[in-house]
């Protein structure tokens, strides 16, 4: 394998922080500071029923445009979502990050995520293949698209009621 040149090597040090500190942020709740992380015309999608290609003809879990993902940003703050109350806790591990298309200023990224959740209910971890379409928006990273493609998306799912 080709050694990464100095410029890759540094984007994908930046993407990788990125995408650690977005985990961190939704892990700790902090869901105005991962609100931010998004562009204007951001998409947030989680197929559903396996390996989804089109969310405008296949199921989907999630599919949000920017205004639904800050609509769901403030039912969260309500205290009203009571799947959440008491809230889970949460810890993500994020491995696998690869740069797919770094060109100009938009990015496309790919990892692997699995997220433990513990609540009154139970106790689940939940794997996936997260992609991301990134872009320069006044110097920083932003996201234009997430897509979180869960590994059992095909089988029926708990209630998630925090923004995976």
């Amino acid at each position: 394998m080709m050694a990464l040149d100095q410029q890759q090597s540094a984007l994908l040090q930046e993407v990788t922080q990125f995408i650690y500190r977005e985990a961190r942020l939704q892990d700790e709740h902090a869901y105005d500071d991962w609100e931010a992380l998004w562009t204007d015309d951001g998409v947030y999608w989680i197929p559903a029923n396996g390996d989804a290609c089109d969310p405008e003809r296949d199921m989907s879990i999630v599919y949000d445009n920017r205004s639904r993902i800050a609509l769901r940003i403030r039912q969260l703050h309500t205290g009203k979502r009571h799947a959440q109350a008491p809230r889970s806790r949460l810890r993500r591990v994020v491995s696998n990050i690869e740069l797919l298309e770094p060109a100009g200023d938009e990015i496309r990224v790919t990892c692997n995520a699995m997220v433990f959740e513990s609540n009154l209910r139970d106790d689940t971890v939940w794997a996936s293949r997260n992609e991301y379409q990134l872009r320069r928006v006044d110097g920083a990273l932003r996201m234009v698209r997430k897509t979180v493609n869960l590994v059992n998306n095909d089988k029926a799912l708990f209630s998630m009621s925090f923004l995976i």
